[in-house]
């Protein structure tokens, strides 16, 4: 397993519009777990089911073996889905959710894992990837060449989901084996952050060698277009 230096930062704003921040995110660098929830649901309702998610994620135990810790964080978060699932029911509510995207490493091994459309991208030689797959009703539409992705941004559906914690009876999480290397730069961010700015002007903010430089300048980055959602920002850099 190669000896890589993590650093990494974590920034979120409630916008501009909303009054409740209902996004939570977790950076435990020396744990080598870094994780965004976006709530869904409305004030004491998705906040409820965001902060949970971390609160159980930052709650695990670190074991040294990539396989066994992403097991810990697939079990942490079904029990997190189970208590939201048995919390909706009891509070008579519609619906309580969250999308979720974690990133957990050893050494130059990682995982992304995910449901929802909160994001995982990568910074590698100055060219950015989206390592996720949005789980949403926009990105279905653009798999069928039915949507392009500027006009997914602005769709009046745009922040419908179909993955997320609370929405099934089992969570379905989507997962990516990482292969880490020097000079990366991961990003987690809620869709606060990617539909207001564009994945050329993330990159060139990633660029920037203090991670929690880059996290104020990402989330300023979407306040200065209105922010309409929550934004969360967390930053990994690889050395």
């Amino acid at each position: 397993m190669t000896d890589l230096q993590y650093t990494a930062a974590s920034y979120s704003h409630v916008g501009m519009v909303r009054k409740i921040n209902e996004d939570a995110c977790l950076e435990l660098t020396w744990a080598g777990l870094w994780a965004v929830a976006d709530g869904m649901g409305g004030h004491a309702a998705g906040d409820y089911v965001s902060s949970l998610a971390m609160d159980s994620l930052r709650s695990l135990p670190r074991l040294d073996s990539l396989d066994d810790f992403s097991g810990e964080v697939r079990d942490g978060l079904a029990w997190v889905n189970g208590m939201v699932r048995e919390e909706t029911v009891r509070r008579g509510v519609a619906m309580m959710g969250s999308t979720v995207v974690v990133l957990a490493a050893r050494g130059d091994q990682a995982i992304g894992l995910w449901a929802g459309d909160s994001r995982l991208y990568r910074l590698r030689d100055g060219r950015i990837e989206r390592l996720s797959h949005d789980h949403s009703y926009v990105q279905e539409l653009q798999d069928s060449g039915l949507l392009s992705e500027a006009e997914a941004r602005v769709h009046p559906r745009g922040n419908i989901v179909t993955r997320a914690i609370g929405v099934e009876d089992d969570l379905d999480l989507q997962a990516v084996a990482l292969q880490v290397r020097p000079g990366d730069t991961y990003l987690l961010c809620s869709d606060g952050l990617n539909k207001t700015a564009e994945d050329h002007e993330i990159a060139e903010v990633l660029g920037h060698a203090d991670p929690y430089e880059v996290v104020r300048s990402l989330v300023h980055l979407g306040l200065t277009r209105g922010a309409p959602d929550n934004i969360t920002a967390v930053v990994v850099k690889v050395n």
